[in-house]
């Protein structure tokens, strides 16, 4: 995700710019001190995702600079203020706000909200990427379409589907990502070899370092890396449970929190984890079951190539 972030305190932009930074939300690619100093165009041309823009500045105010960036801006806007007025609050969200948060700034309900933005945001970038493929199908010659029509399907591969679950549990691009993944892909290679039972940890541990290392590497190595691995994926499965619970904070009636958050973790787990995000907890939380975890993803994958493939017999 790109960030614009227009306030005339220099602390506050330095404020939103290290939460952003430090919560590996996105890159800041520019910064401004009045509304004056921004317009749609450069916005766009900077491939602006989330304009963070203050409501009260001297020269042109938040509200009157969205009324002027709104409707040629392609990104989302979220609006920060002391001001808590709700015929404020009511004409920001009329003119294209997205979000409005109040001043002083809560890291806990910045960081949940810009999630909260930045996931609308692929989606809407997701949208916008299919809706061009089928306008690009749609041009296409009757004839080009009879050719494809008579091409089987491909079928989704089961790294593909990880990717994407892993897409929407928030993992693109974090630590830990590939060490899930490659794990996953030992797991289901072991049950297509005629194994139901998935094996210990510690030989997916160490099928996962040995794809990491040359095959000169020592025993000591290994050990070295086996552990590496564990810590990364015991800090990727955290990150997880993090993304669901602030999801859950957001809107407990999020389709993703909903569908996930039972499926990969203890309800305790999940409710402890959204208390210590709104700081209402201090207890000790119990340790996550990183097989179950495991297994539960690995059957959530398969469930998802499978159904496709049932789709795609039904159209046939």
């Amino acid at each position: 995700m790109n960030f614009f972030i227009v306030d005339d305190t220099a602390n506050i932009r330095g404020m939103l710019s290290n939460i952003i930074e430090e919560e590996e939300l996105g890159t800041i690619v520019g910064e401004a001190a009045d509304g004056a100093e921004v317009d749609a165009q450069t916005l766009n041309k900077m491939e602006v995702d989330i304009l963070i823009i203050d409501l009260l500045m001297p020269i042109r105010d938040g509200i009157e600079t969205v009324r002027a960036i709104a409707p040629y801006f392609q990104g989302k806007i979220i609006m920060i203020s002391q001001i808590e007025s709700k015929d404020m609050i009511s004409e920001a969200y009329s003119i294209g706000v997205e979000h409005y948060i109040t001043k002083p700034i809560n890291r806990l309900e910045v960081v949940s909200v810009l999630k909260k933005v930045s996931d609308y945001r692929l989606l809407e970038k997701s949208l916008h990427t299919i809706q061009h493929s089928l306008s690009i199908l749609t041009k296409s010659t009757t004839k080009n379409r009879k050719l494809e029509s008579q091409q089987p399907t491909k079928q989704p591969s089961f790294t593909s589907t990880a990717k994407k679950i892993l897409f929407e549990l928030g993992m693109v691009g974090k630590s830990g990502e590939k060490d899930l993944l490659d794990l996953l892909e030992q797991m289901h290679q072991w049950e297509m070899q005629g194994n139901y039972e998935i094996p210990n940890l510690h030989v997916l541990y160490e099928l996962t370092a040995k794809k990491h290392l040359d095959v000169s590497a020592t025993q000591q190595e290994l050990r070295k890396e086996c552990k590496a691995v564990e810590q990364r994926v015991r800090r990727a499965i955290q990150q997880v449970l993090e993304h669901l619970a602030s999801l859950g904070l957001t809107d407990y009636a999020n389709p993703t929190f909903e569908y996930y958050s039972s499926k990969l973790f203890d309800y305790t787990q999940v409710r402890m984890k959204m208390h210590e995000l709104e700081g209402k907890n201090t207890a000790t939380p119990s340790r996550i079951n990183i097989k179950k975890f495991l297994q539960a993803l690995h059957m959530e994958i398969k469930f998802k190539v499978d159904m496709f493939t049932e789709m795609m017999d039904v159209s046939k």
